[in-house]
């Protein structure tokens, strides 16, 4: 694999969509459907072996560009719920996500980005 590309966070979301293509494709008895997963799979393969590295990378930029927020979201989400021990606050001035612990009564939150404050129960 030297000086070949290699897999990204796109070929991981091509590979996802080939299995649920194919899955759905076998399951439905749809051969288009089937068809249209291995173009996938083809896809995913070229990329994964591909010399032109600055091309597949511009392509993973423009994917996480797409998909970023919502990953950082599910992220976030996934941090927040495994996370026992402290709260998570938005800020309504600019939107910065704060930490703060749990269980110590009502507080005063100061963003550290923009500097508000305002009042929260922990």
């Amino acid at each position: 694999m030297y000086g070949r590309y290699g897999v990204d966070q796109f070929s991981l979301f091509l590979i996802a969509v080939y299995l649920v293509l194919y899955l759905a494709g076998s399951l439905l008895r749809l051969e288009l459907v089937c068809w249209v997963a291995l173009v996938v799979a083809a896809y995913v393969v070229f990329r994964l072996f591909s010399r032109n590295i600055s091309r597949r990378r511009a392509e993973n930029n423009k994917f996480m560009q797409l998909a970023g927020p919502a990953i950082r979201w599910f992220r976030l989400r996934r941090t927040i719920h495994r996370d026992k021990d402290h709260r998570y606050f938005k800020c309504p001035n600019c939107g910065q996500q704060l930490r703060v612990p749990k269980g110590k009564g009502k507080i005063t939150v100061t963003c550290r980005s923009c500097g508000a404050s305002f009042e929260e129960k922990s």
